[in-house]
């Protein structure tokens, strides 16, 4: 290696990659500019990141609003010529400062002559450059700089504490996602008294669910993702993403998509494609409430009342209003197609609409909730059962005997059996609602965790019956899934989120459908169905076949001691 040394009698200050530069500044290209350099640079760096924030804000705006990217008003422009700007001066700045690092006389590296206590610094030449990526070779900063932000945290954990500032305004307060996370984290610890070392807080975009998903975060929980499949789905194959922590389920959930898959695949229909909203409404007498009914149930008054719920978006059509009267309170039960979104803030706003127009005929109408669970929400509800909300989906498959018995290892004749007195029988002297299945919430709950669905909805998605007979002369087996109410977007919610849209991409239905809107939710709901009559057609034939303990104790069961499991 080339080292060179050159003794100097002028004064020396050592600087970056160890080089030692005279007191005499050489003259740079920057010094041309009208302002000082660390004035001008702080100008282009706040304006280029204020600009960057306000061009995010307004297109995560659009993209909620569904409206295209491409249309920009004044403001946006102006921002867009900002942006341009500052990245060519930002972007100048640095190359001045290389092509100085490149034509500078470096041929000659100088060496210093320090004191006594110093020995003669050696300067590497351009050998010297050659060093990892990441490694930072400038000094690191002060200490002083790292206790105080440190103290400052530790003033701020103190606060939450003691309560004079509250945890939900972290966010705000501090304008950073991620250490508002670790302050809250550390207070939730010392206040509790329990430690939450086992819950990750790295590695995830806290800024991302800011508003619209979760508050306070302190960590993220990991679930695994399996998939099952391909499922062979309308002459389509799928590879269905399925997050769970149960064992088993999604190799079942393949074991039958394997066999639908040999058969020649499924094949599904959407009935209906409406989310539902009740608010429930009261008045003086019983007499008035029923001449509110009237009103809205007349299709003379339905244009009208249509044209009042549709201003709330763009997507959002009334199809039908129902009601149903208890004494003097009016549940009014409306249902609307959503587009691609699963609906509910949509529907909401077109509700609240409906009722302000309402007031001004019915002005002695009190309205005492825009749900009166009539809806009905996250709630075994007979009306799902039987109107169906979100979207009705029926699907069915004809497997042949051959697939039974060597892939399901089972034969026709035992699951009909099965399914009629553990489906139907059984679920009737349960008395369940919507829950004549073997295990449908099972896969619609592993998936809608995947997708980003709201997983509390599986209680009504999961409405399903699970018909089986056997047909050609008893040969073959017809299954089917009837769902009534399954409850799914690709846009909103947590399908915003990284992991999740990854997992509708796999689909092939992340986010709106530009050409036919609705038709990705709509597809992902008769993916959901197709799932599910995979799972069922698995479990029911473990069942008949006696496999499901021994297939539970084989893939369900951890060989981890418990007990030096640390708390």
């Amino acid at each position: 290696m080339d080292v060179r040394r050159r003794s100097t009698n002028k004064p020396t200050t050592p600087m970056k990659m160890g080089v030692v530069v005279d007191d005499e500044k050489e003259p740079r290209a920057s010094d041309a500019l009208p302002l000082p350099l660390y004035l001008t640079n702080a100008v282009f760096f706040t304006l280029f990141f204020s600009v960057v924030y306000f061009l995010l804000t307004r297109w995560r705006e659009k993209i909620r609003n569904s409206t295209p990217l491409h249309v920009v008003d004044l403001s946006e422009i102006v921002a867009l010529v900002a942006l341009v700007a500052s990245f060519i001066y930002l972007l100048g700045f640095f190359g001045i400062d290389f092509v100085q690092s490149i034509f500078r006389p470096s041929a000659d590296v100088w060496a210093a002559d320090y004191d006594k206590n110093h020995a003669e610094e050696l300067i590497l030449d351009e050998d010297a450059r050659k060093v990892p990526c990441g490694v930072d070779c400038a000094p690191p900063p002060p200490q002083v700089v790292e206790t105080l932000a440190s103290e400052e945290d530790e003033e701020i954990i103190k606060a939450v504490v003691a309560g004079t500032t509250p945890s939900y305004s972290l966010e705000t307060k501090l304008g950073d996602c991620k250490r508002a996370a670790v302050i809250r984290r550390e207070a939730v610890q010392r206040v509790t008294g329990k430690s939450l070392a086992g819950l990750p807080l790295e590695g995830f975009d806290y800024q991302s669910i800011l508003g619209q998903c979760c508050e306070m975060p302190v960590g993220y929980v990991q679930i695994p993702v399996g998939i099952a499949g391909p499922l062979l789905l309308d002459g389509r194959e799928y590879s269905v993403p399925m997050a769970t922590t149960e064992g088993c389920l999604v190799a079942s959930t393949n074991r039958g998509c394997k066999a639908i898959h040999l058969s020649g695949g499924a094949t599904a229909v959407l009935l209906k494609d409406g989310m539902t909203r009740a608010p429930v409404v009261r008045f003086a007498t019983a007499q008035r409430a029923a001449e509110l009914k009237f009103f809205l149930e007349d299709p003379k008054n339905f244009d009208t009342l249509s044209m009042v719920f549709n201003r709330s978006s763009r997507f959002a059509r009334l199809q039908t209003i129902k009601c149903a009267i208890a004494g003097k309170n009016l549940y009014i039960r409306f249902c609307c197609s959503t587009g691609d979104a699963m609906g509910m803030n949509m529907i909401s706003k077109g509700v609240q609409n409906i009722l302000d127009f309402l007031q001004k005929d019915f002005s002695d109408m009190d309205v005492i909730g825009l749900s009166g669970n009539f809806c009905s929400d996250k709630k075994p509800a007979a009306v799902n059962w039987i109107e169906g909300r979100g979207k009705s989906v029926v699907c069915e498959a004809l497997i042949s005997g051959d697939v039974v018995r060597k892939v399901l290892k089972t034969n026709v004749a035992a699951l009909v059996e099965l399914n009629m007195l553990k489906n139907l029988a059984g679920s009737a002297l349960a008395g369940a609602p919507g829950g004549f299945n073997a295990h449908a919430s099972n896969i619609v709950t592993a998936i809608y965790i995947a997708t980003g669905q709201d997983p509390a909805q599986n209680v009504e998605s999961s409405h399903c019956i699970t018909m089986m007979e056997a047909v050609n002369d008893g040969k073959d087996l017809h299954v089917s899934v009837t769902m009534p109410s399954i409850e799914v977007g690709t846009v909103g919610g947590g399908t915003q989120l990284a992991s999740q849209p990854a997992c509708l991409n796999l689909l092939g239905v992340k986010g709106a459908n530009r050409e036919e809107p609705g038709s990705n939710a709509r597809l992902l709901a008769t993916i959901v169905a197709g799932s599910v009559l995979a799972g069922e057609l698995s479990l029911m034939s473990a069942l008949a076949a006696g496999q499901l303990v021994r297939s539970h104790m084989k893939y369900n069961r951890s060989s981890k001691d418990v007990s030096k499991v640390s708390s």
